[in-house]
């Protein structure tokens, strides 16, 4: 019973996954996020209303930028992940948005001084060109990944964590922005807890986020996964930390 369970579970890797839409298992119930001590989506809304022009940096599929109506007069938006890119035109561009597709994030495809707000919820970021596509007041408010996020999935399918980013945390990005000339008003840290009650939800997971794992295969990893499961039918659930910062800033007054 336990392996066929285990089988018919593993079969939503074959879920079709576009945009950062999670709501197959997450509006399901079959994976739950911790609760943070702020919420994202409260704290840049005040400043768009203020807004005349915003960027949203790494957009997604658009689906929160689209549900913060009414925006800005000019408002922006990038995706630098190829199979977003289409979704998010098709969503935001009806509403006045000009999205473009992106290489790099130290590349911006705009001119300097043409943003009063930058937002950017889990996408990588320049401080250098940040600064360089804000206006003299303007701000830039942020929601970050940190190095240690569900690092305990790694450690349970014995797979390698990226260090590449093990140093991305608070207190790392608030200094890089401080060097670059701005002046953080805002910033939180925090690591709650993200729970996995099938295991089929942390394939798909794992299969929407490919960097946690780049290798993941159901193949590759089975052993480890059947272990994950038991667990879970022991327990109830698979148990991570995430690991998430906030930063509200803008330039230091000359």
């Amino acid at each position: 019973m336990t392996g066929t369970l285990c089988e018919e579970y593993l079969k939503d890797i074959e879920e079709h996954f576009s945009g950062w839409d999670f709501s197959y298992i997450t509006e399901t119930g079959r994976m739950d996020n911790g609760m943070l001590s702020w919420s994202y989506g409260s704290k840049v809304i005040p400043y768009i209303r203020k807004s005349r022009a915003m960027l949203d940096m790494g957009t997604g599929g658009g689906e929160m930028l689209s549900k913060f109506q009414p925006l800005p007069p000019i408002t922006c938006a990038t995706e630098g992940y190829a199979p977003n890119f289409p979704i998010a035109k098709q969503r935001l561009e009806p509403l006045g948005v000009k999205v473009k597709e992106i290489k790099e994030d130290n590349l911006l495809p705009y001119e300097g001084n043409s943003f009063d707000l930058v937002i950017n919820k889990h996408e990588e970021y320049s401080a250098i060109e940040v600064k360089r596509v804000l206006s003299t007041e303007g701000i830039f408010i942020t929601q970050q990944v940190g190095g240690h996020d569900c690092n305990e999935i790694n450690h349970a399918l014995s797979a390698p964590v990226n260090d590449d980013f093990i140093h991305w945390n608070l207190e790392y990005a608030r200094k890089e922005l401080d060097q670059e000339g701005f002046d953080v008003l805002e910033w939180k840290e925090e690591e709650p807890v993200q729970r996995f009650y099938d295991i089929g939800a942390l394939v798909y997971y794992l299969k929407a986020i490919p960097w946690q794992i780049p290798d993941f295969t159901i193949n590759r990893y089975k052993d480890a996964l059947i272990t994950i499961h038991n667990t879970i039918q022991t327990k109830g659930y698979f148990e991570v930390n995430t690991n998430r910062f906030l930063l509200i800033a803008t330039m230091k007054s000359k």
